[in-house]
């Protein structure tokens, strides 16, 4: 019997914009209203950590709004997990926790977790879905001042990249919902999955990515609409073979 492939879904932010959260690339986007440099690096939070700090209390105030919740997309993902008979690795670029609610469970947040708080001084890792300061003293060494969003921020390593190199070598089928194709090193999965020759590999946006000409499958729309029929034809039909 030929064993059952298995799945790696690597998501962007356009997943996430149909829950009511902001895209980072687009015109009306995070990155249009804010520098990086200023928010986003390690410098930044060196030279301005209470900067930094509001942006991401507002960013985590906004997560918590009533009306932002997860869309048919996110539990179309989860239905896939649970229902698909091999292995479905859901790694995902948003530090949003629209997919754990929507009920996904085997997940990489390989830019790190808006609702939670590490201390770089006893490297402490806290859930936490309050406002957080310069002021704050970490629970567990009681220091101030070395309390950070656990976010990677440009110039740092994403999460979880050698279990994520080693489910790209060995899976079936490759998707991509919701990316701008223009952050490394989640833009070069499609390669690294190209070049193996053993995956079909598809990308699921509203519009082409920078790297849509490496899939060999394309499918726009929204994602509300396109992940659900999606992991429904996946479901009845399987997975194709590869190109």
């Amino acid at each position: 019997m030929t064993e059952t492939p298995s799945i790696v879904i690597l998501t962007g932010a356009g997943i996430s914009k149909e829950s009511g959260l902001d895209t980072f690339r687009d015109s009306d986007g995070i990155w249009a209203k804010v520098r990086i440099e200023d928010v986003a690096t390690p410098e930044a939070f060196a030279r301005n950590p209470s900067r930094v700090q509001e942006f991401y209390n507002a960013r985590r105030a906004g997560l918590k709004d009533p009306k932002v919740a997860p869309n048919a997309a996110h539990e179309a993902l989860a239905r896939l997990e649970r229902e698909w008979p091999g292995e479905v690795l859901l790694v995902t670029q948003n530090i949003d926790d629209l997919h754990e609610r929507a009920g996904s469970r085997n997940l990489i947040h390989m830019h790190g977790e808006l609702l939670k708080v590490r201390c770089e001084y006893c490297d402490a890792l806290l859930e936490w879905d309050d406002a957080l300061s310069t002021a704050t003293p970490c629970p567990h060494c009681g220091r101030k001042g070395g309390m950070r969003p656990h976010v990677v921020w440009f110039g740092e390593m994403p999460l979880g990249m050698d279990t994520i190199y080693e489910k790209l070598d060995t899976c079936g089928l490759f998707v991509s919902i919701g990316t701008s194709g223009n952050v490394y090193p989640a833009a070069g999965f499609v390669q690294h999955v190209r070049y193996r020759g053993l995956a079909h590999s598809v990308e699921l946006n509203l519009e082409p990515s920078q790297g849509a000409t490496l899939f060999a499958e394309v499918i726009l729309g929204p994602a509300t609409e396109i992940v659900p029929a999606f992991v429904d034809r996946i479901l009845k039909d399987g997975v194709p073979e590869a190109a």
